[in-house]
């Protein structure tokens, strides 16, 4: 089960040196000209969780393995990407392909990287790409609603609820507000999100600030934090720069780094936990003496569609699914006290698996 967040912007705010420090490559050109990101770059990257170690270190786990989340760096947009500027053919259809998108605005000020509007004004930015998305679905929804109209006048059911989900994005998108603002059932979600809307997928704003300014923000990063908060969306604050030094640091001179600056742990832990939330994601565990792993599933999942992500016949042959929760497998110091305290539970298939669960499925093969 993949899950993608697409990293977007205007060209020069940091989105290709975001991306290195992420992945730890230099797969993605960081350069101080527009479109130096060419084709999207795309990088998993182990999502941060304590507590899988210390599942390990209990149950003397010879291999740790994390659940792990894809970024995918895309080529900067400009101003008319809707209508082809730049590269915005290919920049609208990279979006199109993520499930979430991790929007970078430039919150510092640097005369050495020029800006593509000759501007510092991150809100300003993040007003220009929602734009340009909601210019691009706005032109496809209504080219596409015609024949669904005539099918449904001509009384065809499917056609009916298509269209009424075509008018909920609709009406947002001509009064100049994005797809996901839009008022859903929780029956319609998933065809509404089959619709394949740029501006359906839910954001997460990168605030791209100076060294001295990653613990605290800025006054920029400020504002977009506040522009984030009336949309009910996301808001980091990370230095791109200094997520590239930590991550080309060796693991034992990173802690020091980290402090000399007054941070606790890299902004990109923060920033890839966001992600996962953004995306609805929770994560359970499997824990024995070969491995603890962590495995992903959305929220609201039951149990077996977690045995599924493990193998497909652990959810065709499901059975039950033995469970602890992780407060309890680490208060009991493993399985068996946590049996002993009564805290080991049988559960059927219509359990709903939630954030922390130890999990043990047993199935017919």
């Amino acid at each position: 089960m993949g899950f993608k967040c697409g990293i977007v912007g205007l060209p020069n705010v940091g989105k290709s040196t975001l991306f290195n420090a992420l992945t730890q490559t230099a797969a993605a050109q960081a350069a101080n000209y527009p479109f130096c990101t060419i084709e999207p770059n795309v990088g998993d990257v182990a999502v941060p969780d304590p507590r899988i170690e210390k599942l390990a270190s209990i149950a003397k786990s010879a291999e740790i393995i994390p659940t792990r989340i894809t970024f995918v760096d895309i080529a900067g947009l400009v101003r008319g990407a809707s209508k082809g500027e730049g590269l915005g053919n290919q920049f609208l259809a990279n979006i199109r392909e993520v499930d979430a998108v991790v929007h970078v605005l430039r919150c510092f000020e640097d005369d050495d990287i020029t800006h593509v509007e000759n501007r510092i004004d991150p809100v300003a930015d993040a007003e220009t790409v929602e734009t340009e998305l909601m210019l691009s679905d706005l032109e496809s929804l209504e080219k596409r609603v015609v024949p669904i109209e005539k099918k449904a006048k001509s009384g065809e059911k499917e056609a009916k609820e298509q269209l009424a989900l075509m008018m909920k994005a609709l009406v947002l998108l001509r009064e100049g507000k994005p797809a996901r603002l839009a008022d859903l059932t929780p029956e319609e979600r998933a065809p509404f999100g089959q619709m394949g809307l740029l501006t359906s997928k839910p954001v997460l704003y990168v605030c791209n600030v100076e060294e001295g300014s990653a613990a605290a923000g800025n006054t920029f990063s400020a504002a977009v934090q506040d522009m984030a908060k009336k949309q009910g969306a996301g808001a980091v604050v990370i230095s791109a720069r200094i997520e590239e030094e930590v991550a080309q640091l060796p693991a034992e001179e990173r802690t020091e780094f980290l402090s000399a600056v007054g941070l606790e742990e890299p902004g990109l832990n923060r920033l890839i936990r966001a992600g996962y939330t953004l995306l609805g994601l929770i994560t359970f565990f499997t824990v024995g003496p070969k491995e603890a792993r962590a495995w992903t599933v959305t929220q609201g999942s039951k149990a077996p569609q977690a045995a599924g992500v493990i193998h497909t016949d652990f959810e065709h042959g499901f059975i039950r699914a033995e469970t602890i929760a992780y407060d309890d497998y680490v208060a009991g110091n493993g399985e068996a006290g946590a049996r002993d305290a009564g805290k080991f539970r049988l559960e059927g298939k219509d359990y709903v698996v939630q954030d922390g669960d130890v999990m043990h499925f047993r199935f017919n093969a």
